[in-house]
């Protein structure tokens, strides 16, 4: 056993001793592939998605030097036909990124990286000779001459080298061209069988063609049809609720909403899981480095980003093209690009079927809140943290204090929003109700069969308090707002959730800069 060929199940044996949700179906997808020309997998989601879990269960599986039935006989995998074809059928080569930029901090760490790997990997086979001045590929090479066999590489946070060395181009270079070197190359398909890549982000690309075109990709954005196995779905969660005694309602309302292809409902397993240790639900995002690089992103002035990241914060959806980005956090061309990034780290999600992110759960709102909170954005601090006050006059039916809360966060001097027409009035409104997401599922332009309501907060499960129906006006009247509410019969709707109601008219006037309000009681 070698620190990087061979590493045995010990990794994966500690992961079947604490509690496990089964995710072991992905080992059919990656054996289909065996082999063939398509050996080449490249899995990217954000942090805590369970990527490294994922990679040291398939060293486990195919890892020849260990005996792995044990861990897994009583999995999904094993009622698959070709259960026992590949188990522990290959030498493994396993590496960890990060690992290595955490130790070597140099320009040369793709040269040390390769000597590290080369001479534990001939102790494995030190009857076949190794010359210090060639690449890991000739090596590799020789060995699969020699021996017959061919190899299972698997490269945990494959991206790590770019994230650490960020705008150093000379080593991203030579690290990508190093990857080339080992899979892209005459000798790859002697030397592996497999091969196995995870990270943050997708293979870089070099204008729009993906470095290791030969590759398939399973995306943040394109799963394909990996989506189930990273992350946690609806039903795992509400198994581990019952069994947990917590309450299914407060996890989805922190750590779901992913839409990660098909998979419309996908949670974040680490909070989850943290969670359910701890017994209460809050924010167990700790990517410090991820958390600044948010910041410093959406401080950059590029054209439409500060609203795109307002209305994102207020709970809208935002249009983006994903196309272009460079898989590479450094070369940031636009907003497009900015959102992009904002999707590969988890922060944002993205829904395909009409290419619109927007903001997951209460968890990424509280984290995307404190990057809006080290900027200069002084009128959108205010009015989220002014939110608390406009609810409770809000609740208590006091219109003169809801229309003075609302002219406080809209300052024509510092207008944070082209304030002329009510998708705009809508944006700034639901962010001046950024806190009632703790207790409401606010759904903005909620189709009703009538038409379609402004904003519409219905309570959450145990919530002791009436839904609002909140519909706006541009240079109208507030009275004009309510009538609408009433004759599309807006209400028929939401009493599908509860009978308690309070209707909501907004009207902004443009001549005045000053809003009115009207609020009723639903008959």
């Amino acid at each position: 056993m070698g620190n990087y060929i061979n590493v045995g199940n010990a990794a994966f044996t500690i992961s079947r001793n604490g509690e496990y949700v089964d995710k072991s179906e992905l080992i059919s997808v990656v054996n289909s592939t065996i082999n063939t020309e398509r050996m080449f997998s490249c899995v990217t989601r954000s942090r805590r998605f369970g990527k490294s879990m994922a990679a040291k269960m398939l060293c486990a599986y195919y890892d020849q030097s260990c005996d792995s039935h044990h861990l897994f006989d009583d999995l999904l995998i094993a009622s698959n036909p070709d259960y026992k074809k590949h188990l522990n059928k290959y030498p493994v080569i396993y590496l960890d990124i990060s690992d290595f930029v955490t130790e070597i901090k140099e320009k040369t760490i793709v040269r040390q990286m390769q000597q590290i790997i080369k001479e534990d990997i001939h102790k494995e086979y030190a009857d076949v000779p190794i010359n210090n001045d060639e690449s890991l590929m000739v090596y590799l090479t020789r060995v699969a001459d020699v021996t017959g066999q061919k190899f299972i590489f698997i490269i945990d946070e494959w991206d790590g080298i770019l994230r650490e060395f960020e705008g150093d181009h000379e080593v991203i270079d030579t690290y990508v061209d190093w990857l080339r070197r080992l899979f892209k190359s005459g000798q790859t398909a002697k030397v592996f069988a497999g091969v196995y890549l995870t990270g943050i982000l997708p293979i870089k690309k070099y204008n729009t063609q993906s470095a290791l075109n030969n590759f398939t990709e399973y995306t943040m954005l394109e799963p394909m049809d990996m989506a189930s196995y990273f992350g946690f779905t609806k039903e795992e969660v509400q198994a581990l609720a019952d069994k947990h005694g917590m309450d299914y309602g407060e996890l989805e309302k922190w750590y779901d909403g992913y839409q990660i292809g098909s998979a419309s409902s996908m949670f974040n397993p680490n909070s989850v899981m943290m969670a359910l240790k701890e017994q209460f639900c809050q924010s167990f995002w700790s990517s410090t480095g991820a958390f600044m690089a948010v910041a410093d992103y959406i401080k950059m002035n590029f054209k439409g980003l500060k609203d795109d990241v307002i209305d994102l914060l207020a709970g809208g959806r935002i249009k983006v093209d994903t196309i272009k980005f460079q898989n590479d956090m450094s070369v940031i061309g636009g907003r497009d690009d900015v959102l992009t990034v904002l999707i590969h780290l988890g922060y944002l999600t993205f829904d395909r079927t009409c290419n619109e992110c927007y903001v997951p759960n209460y968890e990424v709102a509280g984290e995307l809140r404190g990057a809006v909170e080290t900027t200069d954005w002084d009128i959108v601090i205010d009015a989220i943290q002014q939110s608390d006050r406009l609810l409770v006059h809000t609740l208590r039916g006091n219109a003169e204090a809801v229309a003075r809360c609302i002219d406080a966060v809209h300052d024509d001097q510092t207008s944070i929003l082209a304030y002329n027409d009510e998708n705009s009035l809508s944006c700034v409104i639901s962010l001046a109700y950024y806190s009632a997401r703790n207790e409401y599922i606010i759904h903005r332009e909620l189709p009703t069969g009538y038409g379609y309501a402004d904003l519409v907060f219905i309570p959450r499960k145990n919530v002791n308090k009436p839904a609002l129906i909140v519909e706006l006006k541009c240079g109208k009247s507030a009275e004009e707002a309510i009538d609408q509410i009433k004759e599309r019969k807006y209400v028929e709707k939401v009493r599908q959730h509860t009978s308690d109601v309070l209707l909501v008219g907004i009207n902004y006037d443009a001549d005045s800069k000053k809003h009115t309000c009207i609020i009723e009681k639903a008959e």
